[in-house]
């Protein structure tokens, strides 16, 4: 009998963290997926959540970004760092991305380097002492050292969990793993690794956290920029880590979105 009331579609959603986190910072937004019927798969990319080995010991982009590599056709869905992730994944396999969703995520451009994201958010206006008390560690040859970052409990308090609940900056305190960077990374230094006819046909969508104190929200949308006919949704109230700050309304864009591009 009909109803009158839309029938929501059944997806699987794939979702990446951001550098440090794991699996378990989407446990949240995982729990509405699932509980509206939807499959969910969180991932933690190499070194990353509870996945065994250090982070100096990834020898590159790629290898970090292997389990998403690995993943079938999806609902792809990345945070901060694993934008970069999601981007690989989109040239290498487009044709498994139902669309792919940045969530305050860097967004690199289509022929050009995807370091270049790190170079341009430099650019932003931020304090002398803007990464407080984060750590740089440097370990193996020293003639080519690994360099890792940890975050600093005040860094995290500040500029990425400042409108979450407490439990979750004390969880992600407990939780969080020092990660490199891969500044200096082949595939991230190559700017034909990201094509128009593959990377940049992919459907996207950019979710601008608006509170974000880590990376403002008008250079999240100018990145979205970069990428021609890129659908940008703004979420109020969103600190750096909106799976935990805004996890309802982050969790019904996601359907929403992923119904719309179904």
């Amino acid at each position: 009998m009909e109803t009158g009331r839309k029938q929501r579609q059944h997806h699987h959603f794939v979702l990446v963290h951001g550098a440090f986190h794991g699996a378990w910072c989407w446990y949240k937004v995982a729990t509405a997926l699932s509980s509206a019927g939807h499959r969910v798969t969180a991932l933690d990319m190499a070194a990353c959540g509870a996945r065994p080995g250090r982070a100096e010991e990834v020898p590159s982009f790629e290898e970090y970004s292997q389990p998403l590599l690995d993943a079938e056709k999806a609902v792809l869905v990345g945070h901060s760092f694993g934008g970069q992730c999601l981007a690989l994944a989109m040239e290498r396999y487009p044709d498994r991305v139902s669309v792919a969703v940045f969530v305050s995520a860097a967004m690199p451009a289509a022929g050009k380097p995807m370091n270049l994201v790190f170079q341009q958010v430099l650019h932003e206006q931020r304090p002398a002492d803007f990464y407080m008390d984060c750590k740089i560690e440097t370990s193996g040859d020293p003639e080519h050292p690994v360099e890792t970052l940890r975050f600093g409990p005040r860094f995290l308090e500040q500029r990425m969990y400042q409108l979450s609940p407490p439990e979750d900056l004390t969880l992600a305190m407990a939780a969080l793993r020092p990660s490199r960077r891969f500044r200096n990374d082949a595939t991230m230094m190559d700017g034909a690794v990201l094509t128009a006819e593959r990377y940049g046909a992919a459907r996207r969508v950019c979710v601008v956290a608006e509170e974000d104190a880590s990376w403002s929200a008008e250079f999240q949308r100018r990145m979205a920029s970069w990428n021609p006919g890129t659908e940008v949704r703004g979420l109020q109230g969103a600190d750096h880590m909106p799976m935990l700050s805004k996890p309802r309304e982050l969790s019904e864009l996601l359907m929403e979105v992923a119904d719309k591009y179904s």
